[in-house]
């Protein structure tokens, strides 16, 4: 692989309309295929939209479509898997456009493993303490009873799609958003899960807490992905 490829860059977009989020991610697949660019973490915010991913369930969508449009939601049925999600803003959302071939990684799973791990090296620079669980895709709080772990508040999801083995889509980082949007679905199709921020964690408002997020997460995908 050319060197200048294997290095990964880190691009901020600012709060992007989840359409045109869309097409940044399908532009960056085409030139990363096309080895016209490398490998991309394209980091943004959403206006307030729910996404429902290939593995969705109707179900888990609480309230009607009809009311999602009256409170501004968006709503778009996309490629990733996993189930359904909520965007807004005061959440860091990544796009890793990474080829796995090219790097020689034609193992999805261990992908995603790294991605949680980079996510929760940035979440312990910020003084907090997330954990991967077993069967389950995304980054939870650890949280101990009885001297067992338990994964009760999820902190980051993910959720990818592939083309040609370049991965697309890839994780939303709860920061300083306003948690009560999750109550319009059942978060990741997860019943027992209770979604969390990195604000409420800190117990701290959000004066620089996004931007000093944002720096974390570009160092530690930038060494993870290197």
């Amino acid at each position: 692989m050319n060197p200048v490829e294997s290095r990964l860059s880190v691009e901020w977009l600012g709060r992007v309309a989840y359409s045109e989020g869309l097409e940044a991610q399908a532009k960056a697949v085409e030139g990363r295929q096309n080895r016209v660019s490398g490998d991309r973490l394209l980091l943004l915010e959403h206006p307030p939209v729910i996404t429902l991913g290939r593995n969705s369930r109707e179900a888990n969508l609480l309230v009607s479509r009809e009311i999602l449009a009256d409170r501004g939601i968006g709503l778009h049925e996309v490629s990733r898997g996993g189930d359904v999600t909520y965007h807004a803003p005061g959440q860091l959302v990544g796009y890793l456009i990474v080829d796995l071939a090219a790097r020689g990684e034609l193992d999805v799973h261990h992908f995603l493993r790294r991605m949680e791990s980079a996510l929760i090296e940035a979440l312990e620079r910020l003084g907090l303490r997330g954990r991967s669980v077993v069967g389950r895709t995304g980054v939870f709080m650890a949280e101990e009873r009885g001297g067992e772990e338990l994964a009760q508040r999820k902190i980051a999801s993910i959720g990818i799609g592939l083309q040609r083995w370049v991965t697309y889509h890839g994780f939303a980082l709860n920061v300083t958003l306003d948690l009560s949007g999750f109550d319009a679905i059942v978060p990741c199709g997860l019943e027992d899960v209770e979604m969390t921020s990195v604000g409420r964690e800190l117990g701290c408002g959000p004066l620089g807490l996004d931007e000093r997020v944002r720096q974390e997460i570009a160092r530690t995908f930038g060494r993870a992905f290197a």
